[in-house]
């Protein structure tokens, strides 16, 4: 790439509308999607309001399609993303931003035509690192009190820390798992407040290919949707009903 298609760090200076859930819609809650073309085509088949918690792109055959559905759903009114850290280092490279360039990334970086590229920017740096909405949260990574007193910044392509730190790559112990990647603790389940579900994506969780719930200490509950797309397992959705 020849230099960044954006000031040094666009989402400050942007000022980019945040994409909003209607009121009163039934909503259709879908996990990681991973270049997952054809899986994300059957959950986007639906008349209820799209609400992805992020992972859009790496690993599946077929990440501009992904991409192009997803934004066809935006310019539609019927859905929106939320940011996942495959998103986020997407839009850190398409800034013109160093990042480690693992073959999935690149491969991923040669699907996408120049149009694709610029929508790609512009969609992820407004879209929500977390969004709540009635009784509901949704995040790609985890739950972080200070989601509940306030909206997700701007994205700071530079400085993910606090809780957009959280929301972006969970909750991580220090440790490295046997497969390389971080190991993540789920102790931030205990701090959801009673009455309040967090919907998620990012940890594997799941043991029978269905979403993971898990119930926290204060009552709250989290919901964990990514059951594996392009990973050697399928795409998950939930289905809510209108409030």
């Amino acid at each position: 790439m020849n230099g960044p298609m954006q000031p040094e760090n666009p989402g400050e200076e942007t000022g980019l509308r945040r994409p909003l859930i209607p009121h009163g819609v039934p909503i259709r809650v879908v996990g990681d999607v991973h270049g997952d073309a054809k899986a994300f085509a059957y959950a986007a088949a639906t008349d209820r309001f799209v609400v992805q918690l992020g992972d859009l792109v790496d690993y599946g055959p077929d990440s501009a399609s992904v991409l192009e559905l997803m934004f066809r759903l935006i310019d539609e009114g019927r859905g929106l993303f939320l940011l996942g850290n495959h998103d986020f280092k997407l839009a850190r490279a398409l800034a013109g931003q160093h990042v480690y360039m693992t073959p999935i990334l690149a491969e991923t970086l040669r699907a996408l035509g120049p149009e694709l590229r610029s929508r790609a920017l512009v969609e992820f740096l407004r879209a929500p690192a977390w969004l709540r909405h009635e009784g509901a949260l949704f995040v790609h990574g985890g739950f972080h009190p200070a989601m509940l007193a306030n909206e997700a910044p701007a994205i700071d392509l530079r400085r993910p820390d606090g809780p957009l730190s959280r929301a972006l790559y969970g909750e991580p112990t220090g440790r490295t798992q046997q497969d390389g990647f971080p190991e993540r603790s789920l102790s931030w389940v205990d701090r959801i407040p009673s009455g309040m579900t967090v919907y998620c994506g990012h940890d594997r969780r799941s043991t029978d290919g269905r979403p993971y719930r898990r119930s926290g200490m204060g009552g709250g509950t989290a919901v964990f949707l990514d059951t594996g797309a392009s990973k050697g397992g399928h795409l998950s959705w939930i289905d809510l009903p209108a409030q």
